[in-house]
Protein backbone atom coordinates (compact mmCIF):
# COMPACT_ATOMS: atom_id res chain seq x y z
CA UNK A 1 0.00 0.00 0.00
CA UNK A 2 1.54 3.50 -0.85
CA UNK A 3 2.34 5.59 1.87
CA UNK A 4 2.38 9.45 2.11
CA UNK A 5 3.35 11.27 5.06
CA UNK A 6 1.10 14.12 5.90
CA UNK A 7 -0.75 15.94 8.42
CA UNK A 8 -4.18 13.91 8.78
CA UNK A 9 -5.67 17.63 9.29
CA UNK A 10 -5.21 18.10 5.59
CA UNK A 11 -7.40 15.36 4.44
CA UNK A 12 -11.04 16.99 6.06
CA UNK A 13 -13.32 14.77 4.10
CA UNK A 14 -11.34 11.48 5.93
CA UNK A 15 -10.91 13.18 9.06
CA UNK A 16 -14.55 14.11 9.63
CA UNK A 17 -15.38 10.42 8.48
CA UNK A 18 -12.71 8.89 10.98
CA UNK A 19 -14.20 10.58 13.90
CA UNK A 20 -17.54 10.83 13.25
CA UNK A 21 -18.61 7.85 14.83
CA UNK A 22 -19.36 9.71 17.95
CA UNK A 23 -21.04 12.94 16.66
CA UNK A 24 -24.68 11.93 17.54
CA UNK A 25 -23.66 10.70 21.08
CA UNK A 26 -22.23 14.03 21.77
CA UNK A 27 -24.56 16.04 20.17
CA UNK A 28 -27.06 14.07 22.73
CA UNK A 29 -24.60 14.58 25.15
CA UNK A 30 -24.30 18.33 25.18
CA UNK A 31 -27.74 19.13 24.45
CA UNK A 32 -28.40 17.51 28.04
CA UNK A 33 -25.60 19.41 29.66
CA UNK A 34 -26.91 22.77 28.05
CA UNK A 35 -30.21 22.39 29.24
CA UNK A 36 -28.90 21.39 32.75
CA UNK A 37 -26.02 23.95 33.05
CA UNK A 38 -26.34 26.83 31.33
CA UNK A 39 -28.02 29.71 32.64
CA UNK A 40 -30.86 30.72 30.45
CA UNK A 41 -31.51 29.69 26.24
CA UNK A 42 -28.34 28.43 24.12
CA UNK A 43 -28.70 30.17 20.85
CA UNK A 44 -25.14 30.79 20.00
CA UNK A 45 -21.72 27.76 20.14
CA UNK A 46 -18.65 28.06 19.55
CA UNK A 47 -15.79 25.33 19.54
CA UNK A 48 -12.01 26.04 19.47
CA UNK A 49 -9.77 23.62 17.44
CA UNK A 50 -13.30 23.02 15.21
CA UNK A 51 -11.73 21.00 12.85
CA UNK A 52 -14.05 20.34 9.94
CA UNK A 53 -17.06 21.35 11.88
CA UNK A 54 -18.23 17.98 12.50
CA UNK A 55 -20.31 18.81 15.51
CA UNK A 56 -21.32 22.81 14.66
CA UNK A 57 -22.60 21.92 10.98
CA UNK A 58 -25.09 19.01 12.48
CA UNK A 59 -26.04 20.91 15.29
CA UNK A 60 -26.64 24.07 13.12
CA UNK A 61 -28.57 22.09 10.63
CA UNK A 62 -30.75 19.71 12.91
CA UNK A 63 -31.99 23.09 14.74
CA UNK A 64 -32.27 25.33 12.14
CA UNK A 65 -35.88 25.54 12.32
CA UNK A 66 -37.38 28.08 14.23
CA UNK A 67 -34.74 30.09 13.86
CA UNK A 68 -31.80 27.61 14.95
CA UNK A 69 -28.56 27.95 16.39
CA UNK A 70 -25.63 30.51 15.52
CA UNK A 71 -21.88 28.50 15.20
CA UNK A 72 -18.78 29.53 15.30
CA UNK A 73 -15.43 28.20 16.02
CA UNK A 74 -11.25 28.43 15.34
CA UNK A 75 -8.79 26.00 14.15
CA UNK A 76 -5.34 26.29 13.14
CA UNK A 77 -5.75 24.01 10.22
CA UNK A 78 -6.75 26.34 6.91
CA UNK A 79 -7.81 23.69 4.77
CA UNK A 80 -9.97 22.19 7.52
CA UNK A 81 -11.90 25.57 8.46
CA UNK A 82 -12.16 26.28 4.35
CA UNK A 83 -13.90 22.94 3.98
CA UNK A 84 -16.07 24.05 7.72
CA UNK A 85 -17.20 27.43 5.93
CA UNK A 86 -18.41 25.68 2.53
CA UNK A 87 -20.48 23.58 4.07
CA UNK A 88 -22.09 26.04 7.06
CA UNK A 89 -22.70 28.19 3.63
CA UNK A 90 -24.13 25.57 1.65
CA UNK A 91 -26.71 24.54 4.42
CA UNK A 92 -27.72 28.23 4.98
CA UNK A 93 -26.21 28.02 9.05
CA UNK A 94 -25.41 30.99 10.79
CA UNK A 95 -22.23 31.76 11.72
CA UNK A 96 -18.54 31.26 10.16
CA UNK A 97 -15.61 29.68 11.60
CA UNK A 98 -12.30 31.26 11.25
CA UNK A 99 -8.40 30.24 11.16
CA UNK A 100 -6.41 31.51 15.07
CA UNK A 101 -4.60 29.85 17.73
CA UNK A 102 -6.81 28.78 20.79
CA UNK A 103 -4.24 29.70 23.38
CA UNK A 104 -5.00 33.43 22.78
CA UNK A 105 -7.65 34.36 20.57
CA UNK A 106 -10.99 36.91 20.98
CA UNK A 107 -14.23 37.03 19.68
CA UNK A 108 -16.46 39.76 18.40
CA UNK A 109 -19.52 38.31 20.86
CA UNK A 110 -19.55 35.53 23.74
CA UNK A 111 -21.38 32.44 23.12
CA UNK A 112 -23.90 30.90 25.59
CA UNK A 113 -21.63 27.43 25.47
CA UNK A 114 -18.91 25.92 23.88
CA UNK A 115 -17.22 22.54 23.48
CA UNK A 116 -14.16 20.61 22.74
CA UNK A 117 -14.80 17.20 22.93
CA UNK A 118 -11.90 14.81 21.50
CA UNK A 119 -8.30 15.35 22.73
CA UNK A 120 -7.27 18.45 20.64
CA UNK A 121 -6.43 20.83 23.99
CA UNK A 122 -3.59 18.73 24.77
CA UNK A 123 -1.88 20.08 21.21
CA UNK A 124 -1.62 23.02 23.49
CA UNK A 125 2.34 22.23 24.61
CA UNK A 126 2.80 24.60 27.37
CA UNK A 127 0.87 25.54 30.82
CA UNK A 128 1.13 28.99 29.69
CA UNK A 129 -0.70 27.80 26.77
CA UNK A 130 -3.26 25.46 28.05
CA UNK A 131 -3.80 28.55 30.72
CA UNK A 132 -4.10 30.95 27.84
CA UNK A 133 -6.93 28.99 26.48
CA UNK A 134 -8.83 28.59 29.48
CA UNK A 135 -8.47 32.51 29.81
CA UNK A 136 -9.40 32.84 25.88
CA UNK A 137 -12.71 30.69 26.59
CA UNK A 138 -13.54 32.74 28.93
CA UNK A 139 -13.96 35.96 26.97
CA UNK A 140 -15.26 33.83 24.21
CA UNK A 141 -18.75 32.43 26.97
CA UNK A 142 -20.67 34.67 28.18
CA UNK A 143 -21.36 34.74 31.99
CA UNK A 144 -23.90 31.93 32.83
CA UNK A 145 -22.78 29.95 29.48
CA UNK A 146 -20.68 26.70 29.73
CA UNK A 147 -17.68 25.06 28.46
CA UNK A 148 -17.42 21.23 27.66
CA UNK A 149 -13.99 20.19 27.45
CA UNK A 150 -12.78 16.60 26.88
CA UNK A 151 -9.58 15.03 26.90
CA UNK A 152 -7.65 11.33 27.81
CA UNK A 153 -5.67 11.49 31.41
CA UNK A 154 -2.43 10.04 31.67
CA UNK A 155 -3.39 7.30 35.10
CA UNK A 156 -1.14 7.08 37.60
CA UNK A 157 -2.92 3.94 38.61
CA UNK A 158 -2.75 0.66 36.38
CA UNK A 159 -2.05 0.52 32.42
CA UNK A 160 -2.77 3.39 29.97
CA UNK A 161 -4.76 2.31 27.32
CA UNK A 162 -1.99 3.38 24.73
CA UNK A 163 -3.16 1.94 21.17
CA UNK A 164 -6.09 2.21 19.48
CA UNK A 165 -8.03 0.91 16.45
CA UNK A 166 -10.88 1.73 14.55
CA UNK A 167 -12.86 1.74 10.96
CA UNK A 168 -15.49 3.90 9.58
CA UNK A 169 -17.78 3.76 6.19
CA UNK A 170 -19.50 6.39 3.75
CA UNK A 171 -21.31 4.83 0.78
CA UNK A 172 -17.70 3.09 -0.87
CA UNK A 173 -15.18 4.79 1.06
CA UNK A 174 -14.20 3.06 4.22
CA UNK A 175 -11.19 3.91 6.15
CA UNK A 176 -9.26 1.96 9.10
CA UNK A 177 -7.80 4.00 11.38
CA UNK A 178 -4.67 2.81 14.24
CA UNK A 179 -3.13 5.06 16.62
CA UNK A 180 -0.26 3.75 18.65
CA UNK A 181 2.86 5.35 21.01
CA UNK A 182 5.77 6.77 19.60
CA UNK A 183 7.39 8.27 23.00
CA UNK A 184 5.99 9.00 25.97
CA UNK A 185 7.56 11.63 28.73
CA UNK A 186 6.11 11.62 32.15
CA UNK A 187 9.08 13.86 33.28
CA UNK A 188 8.60 16.23 30.36
CA UNK A 189 4.61 15.89 29.67
CA UNK A 190 5.41 14.95 26.31
CA UNK A 191 3.63 12.08 24.39
CA UNK A 192 3.91 11.31 20.36
CA UNK A 193 1.62 9.56 18.75
CA UNK A 194 1.49 7.85 15.46
CA UNK A 195 -1.58 7.89 13.46
CA UNK A 196 -2.76 6.01 9.99
CA UNK A 197 -5.53 6.29 7.62
CA UNK A 198 -5.67 3.23 5.45
CA UNK A 199 -7.41 4.55 3.10
CA UNK A 200 -9.86 2.52 0.72
CA UNK A 201 -11.66 3.40 -2.55
CA UNK A 202 -13.38 0.96 -5.41
CA UNK A 203 -10.60 1.92 -7.55
CA UNK A 204 -7.20 2.90 -5.22
CA UNK A 205 -6.52 2.15 -1.52
CA UNK A 206 -3.37 4.20 0.25
CA UNK A 207 -2.08 5.03 3.32
CA UNK A 208 -1.76 8.28 5.32
CA UNK A 209 0.79 8.93 8.05
CA UNK A 210 1.49 11.11 10.81
CA UNK A 211 2.72 11.99 14.47
CA UNK A 212 0.72 13.72 16.87
CA UNK A 213 2.83 15.67 19.52
CA UNK A 214 0.44 15.99 22.87
CA UNK A 215 1.09 17.44 26.21
CA UNK A 216 0.26 14.95 29.22
CA UNK A 217 -2.03 15.79 31.93
CA UNK A 218 -2.51 13.27 35.25
CA UNK A 219 -5.64 13.74 36.89
CA UNK A 220 -3.90 15.96 39.64
CA UNK A 221 -2.29 17.86 36.61
CA UNK A 222 -5.38 18.56 35.25
CA UNK A 223 -7.11 19.95 38.58
CA UNK A 224 -4.03 22.47 39.21
CA UNK A 225 -4.67 23.44 35.48
CA UNK A 226 -8.20 24.46 36.62
CA UNK A 227 -7.92 25.00 40.33
CA UNK A 228 -5.44 28.46 38.56
CA UNK A 229 -8.43 29.80 36.51
CA UNK A 230 -11.25 29.12 39.49
CA UNK A 231 -11.56 32.62 38.93
CA UNK A 232 -12.97 32.63 36.37
CA UNK A 233 -14.38 28.76 36.33
CA UNK A 234 -16.61 26.91 38.27
CA UNK A 235 -16.32 22.83 38.33
CA UNK A 236 -19.73 21.62 37.67
CA UNK A 237 -19.40 17.97 36.49
CA UNK A 238 -17.17 15.45 35.28
CA UNK A 239 -18.26 13.34 32.75
CA UNK A 240 -16.56 10.39 30.76
CA UNK A 241 -16.74 9.47 26.97
CA UNK A 242 -19.44 7.26 27.17
CA UNK A 243 -21.28 10.54 27.07
CA UNK A 244 -23.99 9.78 29.61
CA UNK A 245 -25.21 12.74 31.16
CA UNK A 246 -27.18 11.28 33.33
CA UNK A 247 -23.88 9.37 35.13
CA UNK A 248 -21.38 11.63 36.17
CA UNK A 249 -18.15 10.03 37.34
CA UNK A 250 -15.55 10.64 40.20
CA UNK A 251 -12.27 11.25 38.74
CA UNK A 252 -9.50 8.98 40.26
CA UNK A 253 -5.54 7.79 40.03
CA UNK A 254 -7.24 5.43 37.54
CA UNK A 255 -9.57 7.77 35.11
CA UNK A 256 -7.91 7.82 31.42
CA UNK A 257 -11.14 9.79 30.00
CA UNK A 258 -13.03 12.80 31.08
CA UNK A 259 -14.85 15.63 30.01
CA UNK A 260 -15.63 18.65 32.51
CA UNK A 261 -18.53 21.14 32.48
CA UNK A 262 -17.29 24.50 33.31
CA UNK A 263 -19.23 27.29 34.08
CA UNK A 264 -18.56 31.08 33.65
CA UNK A 265 -18.59 32.63 36.61
CA UNK A 266 -20.60 35.84 36.79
Amino acid sequence: MQTTKASIYDFPTYYDLVFGSDTAAEIQFLDKCFQRFVDGKVRRVFEPACGTGRLIYRMGRTQREGGGLEVGGIDLNEKAIAYCNRRLERARIKGRTFVGDMSDFTVKRPYDAAFNTINSFRHLQSEEAARGHLQSMATAVRPGGIYALGLHLSPTRGEATDHESWSARRGQLSINTYMWPIEKSAKNRREKFGIRFDVYKPTESFRIEDALELRSYTARQFQGLLDSVDALWELCQWYDFAYDADKPIKVSATTEDVVVILKRRT
